[in-house]
């Protein structure tokens, strides 16, 4: 990236990507296996968001309570908040074909098993909430592997384009498919509709497993403790994708209620039946595929922008399709709502890929969907209480006037710029290693600088962006001490193993991390690294390790530092 550019007076969200020729979005598809893989997962999720208004359906049918209903949109999302960090582990470390081949599979099993139960009569809603939630658990695994995949698969050129495809797909899918399925529930019933939810899983297993050509990157392997503990410090320490999802979650919470109620607001707001439900789904799907062309001009408006007026838009959406007595006027205010879910999501999934350096990206997604399906299920159950309490229009208008009130707040606190974070990965090479120390053992690096009287305001204003660099990267505990006999400077970071320490040299540091450790040494006269292995992990020991230690005399003669 090039240096950094004046802070835009909107807070605009900008990335490398925004000062490059314009690439189309559609760029991606010419890669012969995206293209399949992404056609297939598409027609794929178009199948689970059929499978998700069939069950709702279902259970309106059966008279359930409003709570049940909501429940659907719960059950599907709730298995991604619960398994979403083991499943970016799986998706950093193992074979992310074969993960999507064998949770692709057992979705296809349990599509079945739900077809015949419902064709056969068996169908209850307790059992179909079951199903539901297992559906939701193979998707919560092979989510995160799936988006990692996506952009793996591509030149890296095209890997925002990539990013905002796979989040389109995912958006479009969710409003086509609950239009097709309205419109097929009307003729053929809520078993046809869950067969065809069967064939579209059949139809991505049969690319996957066609699909043989694939290698895996190499990874130097992780404890699965410690890879996940590194995944979630990573998204705790970076302020950039913190704010992301921060602002991801406080819209959807509100956003998601118009999805779960929708089926109520059909029959009780406009006396629709299935068909009825269908054309306002259907509306939902307009919007979203049209917002869909939309995305390269909002990348010419930036992430700020786009985020900010589409959650505006989405709120005051919510609220006209609560008040709205007639179809042809919620018709086209469902558009507007699909295009401003599609405005928010996708470029926020978008944006997230983007930034997340190559080491985490896949534990970094599996945060992200955590917070999207979590936001979702809490969403959708908090609608269904509410909607038992004051009804399901109340409760979508006063959520449409919280995801204005989401909107607003984006005024104080806007995404944040991207634009000075190169995101290259960058080796430092650690001096005098050695490989006679247990990689296990718990690990203390000493960082020493001597700094001249005059430097040091700015050292110490420097080091808080150090402690950011090394925590994201894999520091438990940071801190920075001053030396009262000779003045120098200590810094001080404890990492969980000497082979996660070897790990931020080899592959966590980006380039933006090297220009802060760099300036922070540039204001010492001298810098001095020594590591330090715990005690009780070398007792016994029949090698007794080596300190590593570094020493530098000038800044421009500095040893690497970790």
């Amino acid at each position: 990236m090039n240096t950094p550019a004046p802070r835009p007076a909107t807070g605009a969200l900008t990335t490398s990507d925004d000062t490059a020729p314009r690439m189309s979005i559609w760029a991606p598809l010419s890669v012969p296996i995206f293209r399949a893989l992404w056609l297939t997962a598409l027609v794929s999720n178009i199948g689970t968001w059929m499978q998700t208004v069939g069950a709702q359906w279902f259970m309106v049918e059966q008279h359930t309570h409003p709570l049940l209903i909501a429940l659907i949109q719960t059950a599907s999302a709730a298995p991604v908040l619960l398994l979403g960090i083991p499943a970016g582990v799986l998706g950093e470390f193992l074979n992310r074909r074969s993960i999507l081949i064998w949770m692709q599979t057992l979705q296809v099993l349990l599509s079945a098993a739900l077809v015949t139960l419902t064709a056969t009569g068996e169908m209850t809603p307790y059992l179909l909430l079951l199903i539901t939630v297992l559906l939701g658990a193979a998707t919560a695994v092979q989510l995160p592997a799936y988006q990692a995949l996506a952009t793996e698969i591509v030149p890296r050129r095209m890997v925002p384009m990539a990013a905002s495809l796979s989040a389109v797909s995912v958006n479009v899918a969710r409003a086509i498919g609950p239009a097709v399925a309205g419109v097929l529930l009307s003729g053929f019933g809520v078993a046809f509709v869950f067969g065809m939810n069967l064939l579209s899983f059949a139809a991505f297993l049969i690319v996957l497993v066609m699909w043989r050509s694939y290698r895996p990157n190499p990874h130097q392997a992780e404890r699965f403790i410690d890879a996940a503990r590194a995944g979630l410090r990573y998204v705790t320490q970076a302020a950039v994708v913190r704010r992301m999802y921060v602002r991801l979650g406080a819209f959807v919470v509100p956003a998601s209620v118009l999805y779960a109620l929708l089926p109520l607001i059909a029959t009780q707001r406009l006396s629709l039946d299935s068909a009825g439900y269908g054309l306002l789904l259907a509306g939902l799907g307009v919007g979203s595929v049209g917002a869909a062309f939309l995305v390269p001009w909002f990348r010419t408006l930036g992430a700020n922008r786009t985020v900010l007026l589409s959650s505006a838009l989405f709120g005051a959406a919510t609220i006209g399709v609560a008040l709205s007595p007639w179809l042809f006027l919620t018709l086209p205010i469902l558009a507007v709502a699909g295009a401003a879910w599609i405005g928010v999501v996708a470029t926020l999934n978008g944006a997230v890929q983007s930034f997340l350096p190559v080491w985490v990206r896949a534990r970094g997604l599996s945060v992200y969907q955590m917070v999207l399906y979590g936001a979702m299920a809490a969403g959708g159950l908090a609608s269904g209480l509410i909607a038992g309490w004051i009804g399901a229009v109340a409760t979508s208008a006063t959520a449409g006037a919280a995801t204005l009130v989401v909107a607003a707040s984006q005024l104080l606190w806007p995404l944040l710029e991207t634009a000075d974070k190169k995101r290259d990965t960058f080796a430092l090479p650690l001096a005098d290693a050695v490989n006679d120390i247990d990689g296990k053992s718990p690990t203390l690096v000493l960082v020493r600088y001597d700094v001249a009287e005059e430097q040091e305001a700015a050292f110490v204003q420097q080091m808080s962006a150090v402690e950011h660099s090394r925590r994201r990267t894999g520091a438990r505990t940071w801190a920075l001490y001053q030396d009262r006999e000779d003045g120098t400077w200590v810094e001080a970071f404890g990492v969980g193993s000497w082979s996660e320490h070897l790990q931020q040299h080899q592959t966590r540091l980006t380039q933006y991390d090297r220009v802060v450790i760099e300036t922070a040494g540039a204001l010492a006269l001298s810098v001095d690294v020594n590591h330090l292995i715990e005690h009780d992990s070398v007792i016994g020991s029949h090698t007794k390790p080596r300190p590593q230690h570094a020493t530098a005399t000038a800044p421009t003669r500095r040893e690497k530092t970790p």
